[in-house]
């Protein structure tokens, strides 16, 4: 996708490569990075963040800078954006897929 995730994220991601977010008023499952270093962990990483980032620019209204992070199991993403230059801002957005728009929810 060739952009640089925020530091914290990518740090979080090398510990856990996926698992949950959950703030008081959402509950998001993260979207793993693909390993491919053996079957066990291609199947485990096939929900991967380039896939579902991949499916979501397909849909009407997802952002052309936004990258799916995660997902709340009824089709609304968190998501980074970035603007044009690669690298990821520290702002996690709610991408909510019923009326195609993003709000600010966590730094």
């Amino acid at each position: 996708m060739n952009v640089k995730s925020p530091t914290i994220f990518k740090n979080q991601m090398i510990k856990s490569n996926g698992g949950e977010l959950a703030t008081e008023e959402y509950e998001f499952e993260l979207f793993p990075f693909f390993d491919k270093s053996d079957r066990k962990r291609i199947s485990r990483t096939c929900n991967h963040i380039g896939l579902e980032t991949k499916n979501a620019r397909e849909w009407n209204g997802f952002p052309e800078n936004g990258i799916a992070i995660g997902s709340d199991g009824f089709g609304n993403l968190i998501i980074l954006t970035h603007n044009g230059n690669g690298i990821l801002t520290d702002n996690v957005y709610f991408w909510n897929h019923e009326i195609g728009q993003i709000a600010k929810i966590a730094e």
